[in-house]
């Protein structure tokens, strides 16, 4: 299966930046093998790094807008019959159903930095009927940090590429942890403001 996902991958090269923004619209291939390879094309010469990001970015954006989708209009039923086919099982689904319930609506931005659940979650974002807009705009402030730093870190390591996912484990959750907390604070000084005004 990995020799597949590389082959794949190594079509998408040939696509360049376009080729970024499919491989991430795909939620099936893992950002964290699509992003480091591309870090590692990038230390090669073949790509700019602004440009990876860029485009990965806007692809991981556009791959849970798919879930989301499917998650509004096919709802549970469909990813249970046929999520097993794109390498989605009914434990993560519920993990995910867990995961939105806790948290509600900002779960787009917040489960994006966590393994196992940042996929799944558009579903349940796509069957609450959130608001597309507020979650393609979550999810885009999520992938790009993410994306910049497997990028990085690809470039950094080179053709040893393949051990940035553990690399970046250590940092993401902590710095998601982070933007959430000041995020929270921008909201709460915000929602201050407003009772000050209406006072």
């Amino acid at each position: 299966m990995e020799q597949l996902l590389l082959d794949m991958m190594n079509w998408f090269k040939d696509l360049s930046y376009l080729g970024i923004f499919m491989a991430l619209s795909i939620e099936f291939i893992p950002a964290e093998v699509v992003l480091p390879l591309a870090g590692f094309w990038v230390s090669e010469g073949d790509m700019l790094f602004w440009g990876v990001v860029a485009a990965g970015s806007v692809g991981g954006v556009v791959g849970p807008l798919t879930l989301y989708c499917v998650g509004r209009f096919g709802g549970r039923p469909l990813l249970l019959k046929y999520g097993k086919y794109i390498f989605m099982s009914k434990d993560n689904l519920e993990k995910a159903d867990r995961f939105f319930e806790s948290h509600g609506a900002f779960v787009a931005f917040t489960a994006r930095f966590l393994p196992g659940v940042r996929t799944l979650i558009s579903v349940p974002c796509g069957m609450a009927k959130m608001n597309p807009w507020i979650f393609s705009l979550y999810t885009f402030l999520a992938m790009a940090p993410i994306t910049f730093f497997y990028v990085y870190f690809g470039v950094q390591l080179g053709e040893n590429w393949t051990e940035v996912k553990g690399v970046v484990s250590q940092y993401l959750l902590p710095f998601g942890i982070g933007l959430v907390i000041i995020f929270s604070i921008y909201l709460l000084m915000k929602h201050k403001k407003a009772n000050q005004h209406m006072g």
